[in-house]
């Protein structure tokens, strides 16, 4: 502060030549930084370029937008890069991540912050982590890493680490309420874009996503057939480029918000804008055509029927008869059972990798083949079924820690639940964040993308969802130990 004001005296005493000379040379340099982001980006990317410096030096000023900026990558631009390559070039998650915790940390060292909280579910997820360098580390005798691969896997390291830094970040309902908030707006505009091109011709759709090219997006072939074939339907992508992995995205985001549509204090003040927002992600999922992610959907909704809002049931019971003799519903439908009969590609092809990962795992049914390549010609770890592909790559071992570590978060969240279910500031919250988890760990069951390394934002999501569960779970009994001082004092 001092030095601030010190600077400002200095300036203000300057003769008045040289302090013209300095704001002209610095509006020089500035023109000629735009002129030349222009000349070398184009004018559209050079105006993103400046708007997101600007935005850049605003997050790194405050934690908390810092995260929203996480959640916005997330959500918005999944597999975005800096378009320009210096050294390397880092995605915008990289970024994102990488100023939220640079802030984080700068809080730690001038001593705004203190006395890191954590619970006992985080000792399961350290376990989970220091399985996977293990595994990783272990990997390493069949291949050598590649850069890409490193640095997907350190990435993965971080988005982990959330778990942490948001129990020790989110000390007040007021933060959590408003990160649920960015939340919901997110997955809003998402949704919105993805039903706007699926409903533009598919050339102006085309045309549209393939300017993202310039921020490392695919430059063509960016529209999504079922069963890669353009006489069946289209499936919606918005920016997630695979539909899959956006139908995962959509199904958790929705469960979030099913709450807060009947809750007695809502995020947003304006019960039709929560219900609007569900409609539209829910309609946003239908035309992804991601079955997995759809039957996960209908998992979470009963999950929070059963543990809450029992009044939910009939309309589910309803909703799910209106599905099924809808006409416009049938194609879904007969999509739904060619699924379940495996009479369609994609249901032939998910069972023949998942025969194929049996295989691997009883090759190498501890620890698995590692992140870095297969030790054997005839192995892939990549296989529609996230338990299996851990299962290859970390083994049964740490599939086993993982499911562990997911088992202690509903193990806390449920003994949080006893104090959370009466408070109307939080219930909605924790209820919908915990049910987003477990629609996550069902629609796993048929994709792959929450473990995927090359689709971090997807398991920056995931583990996105798993640090709030905990962080929802710790400020709900934080609350209640507090209510019952008060109590007790008076």
């Amino acid at each position: 502060m001092r030095r601030s004001i010190g600077l400002r005296i200095w300036i203000s005493q300057l003769d008045s030549r040289y302090y013209a000379l300095a704001v002209g040379f610095v509006i020089g340099v500035i023109g000629a930084g735009i002129g030349l982001a222009i000349a070398v980006l184009g004018p559209w990317l050079a105006i993103a370029a400046f708007v997101g410096l600007l935005a850049g030096l605003y997050v790194i000023t405050d934690v908390n937008i810092a995260l929203y900026g996480i959640i916005a990558v997330v959500l918005l631009l999944p597999f975005g890069v800096f378009p320009v390559k210096i050294a390397i070039t880092p995605t915008l998650l990289d970024l994102a991540l990488g100023a939220f915790l640079l802030v984080y940390l700068f809080q730690w060292m001038t001593g705004r912050r203190g006395g890191l909280r954590l619970t006992p579910t985080h000792a399961l997820i350290a376990l989970y982590v220091m399985w996977l360098v293990f595994a990783f580390a272990l990997g390493l005798r069949h291949a050598s890493p590649t850069s890409a691969v490193i640095r997907q896997f350190a990435e993965t390291l971080l988005s982990i680490g959330l778990v942490f830094v948001l129990t020790d970040l989110l000390r007040n309902r007021k933060m959590l309420r408003r990160l649920v908030l960015v939340i919901i707006l997110a997955i809003g505009a998402q949704a919105l874009l993805a039903v706007a091109l699926y409903i533009a011709p598919d050339t102006l759709a085309e045309a549209l996503l393939i300017r993202l090219s310039r921020i490392g997006y695919p430059a063509g072939g960016v529209i999504r057939y079922i069963e890669a074939n353009p006489a069946l339907a289209e499936r919606a992508i918005g920016t997630w480029v695979d539909p899959n992995a956006l139908g995962g995205i959509l199904a958790t985001a929705a469960i979030v918000i099913v709450p807060q549509v009947i809750a007695k204090r809502p995020v947003l003040p304006w019960r039709w804008l929560t219900l609007s927002a569900f409609a539209l992600v829910g309609l946003a999922l239908l035309l992804t055509f991601s079955r997995a992610s759809f039957l996960a959907l209908g998992a979470g909704l009963l999950a929070i029927a059963l543990l809450r809002y029992r009044r939910l049931l009939p309309a589910l019971l309803i909703g799910g008869l209106l599905f099924l003799l809808l006409p416009q519903t049938q194609a879904y439908i007969e999509r739904l059972v060619q699924a379940f009969q495996g009479a369609d590609l994609a249901t032939q092809m998910r069972i023949g990798e998942w025969t194929d990962a049996l295989e691997v795992i009883g090759r190498y049914p501890l620890f698995g083949v590692g992140f870095t390549g297969a030790p054997e010609i005839d192995i892939y770890a990549n296989v529609a079924n996230m338990y299996l592909m851990m299962a290859n790559q970390i083994g049964l071992t740490g599939v086993v820690v993982f499911l562990l570590a997911m088992a202690g978060v509903f193990l806390y969240g449920r003994r949080a639940w006893h104090a959370a279910k009466d408070n109307p500031k939080i219930a909605a919250i924790h209820l919908g964040l915990h049910a987003a988890l477990f629609t996550g760990l069902v629609n796993a069951i048929a994709d792959l993308y929450f473990f995927r390394l090359d689709f971090q934002s997807s398991i920056t999501w995931f583990w996105l969802l798993v640090a709030l569960c905990v962080a929802s779970s710790k400020l709900a009994l934080e609350d209640s130990r507090a209510t019952s001082a008060k109590g007790a004092i008076a």
